[in-house]
């Protein structure tokens, strides 16, 4: 997947877990990110790479993700596979 594709599908995906206080909650908990943070790091290869490792690592809110906006979960399998090696630590 190109990644301008990538970058917008990790946008969608961040607009969707900011929809979904359960899967935000979550993915907080989880992350250890705070909403400032969160917002600040909105669009960086670092925060798109923790937000689809959440995904991916929580089948429940990747189907979910997936149905709403209607694609399938290799979609975002290759979205992460574009931001390599980026991590959650460095967000």
């Amino acid at each position: 997947m190109p990644t301008e594709n990538a970058e917008i599908l990790a946008l969608e995906a961040l607009g969707w877990l900011a929809g979904d206080e359960t899967a935000l909650g979550r993915f907080l908990d989880q992350s250890g990110i705070d909403a400032p943070s969160l917002r600040a790091g909105a669009g960086t290869p670092e925060m798109a790479a923790a937000v689809f490792d959440f995904l991916l690592g929580h089948e429940e809110f990747l189907l979910r993700f997936c149905e709403d906006a209607q694609i399938a979960p290799r979609d975002v399998h290759a979205a992460r596979r574009a931001f390599g090696s980026e991590g959650l630590r460095e967000v």
